[in-house]
């Protein structure tokens, strides 16, 4: 089987902080992470208005997780959409932390808010 041209690419961007989504050759969304203490610290999620209703956040969100899983990271799920996907997907329970005032203390400073 081989896959259409147009078909989703998701990459890990380590130097932006993120995970993108790449379709047709051009970016159509992120899930921005911070790392702290062994954890990814999801805080942000968006798909362009140009892509939206193609299900492309959840499978940016389903790659990304699964990478951090092969990465031997743990999930914070700061960002509503992510901390959606894993009440409805329980195949991350294992590798997702609460989100605390700690930590949420933490990425204000890290992020300058």
């Amino acid at each position: 089987m081989t896959q259409q041209a147009t078909a989703p690419l998701v990459r890990n961007v380590d130097a932006e902080h993120c995970y993108e989504i790449v379709v047709g050759g051009e970016r159509a969304g992120l899930t921005a992470y911070r790392d702290r203490d062994g954890q990814r610290v999801f805080f942000h999620t968006e798909i362009d208005d140009a892509h939206a209703g193609q299900g492309l956040a959840g499978i940016l969100v389903q790659e990304a997780l699964t990478h951090v899983r092969a990465s031997g990271l743990r999930i914070v799920p700061v960002c509503p959409y992510v901390a959606k996907f894993l009440k409805e997907h329980d195949g991350f329970a294992d590798i997702t932390d609460p989100v605390t005032p700690e930590v949420l203390q933490w990425l204000g400073g890290v992020l300058g808010r």
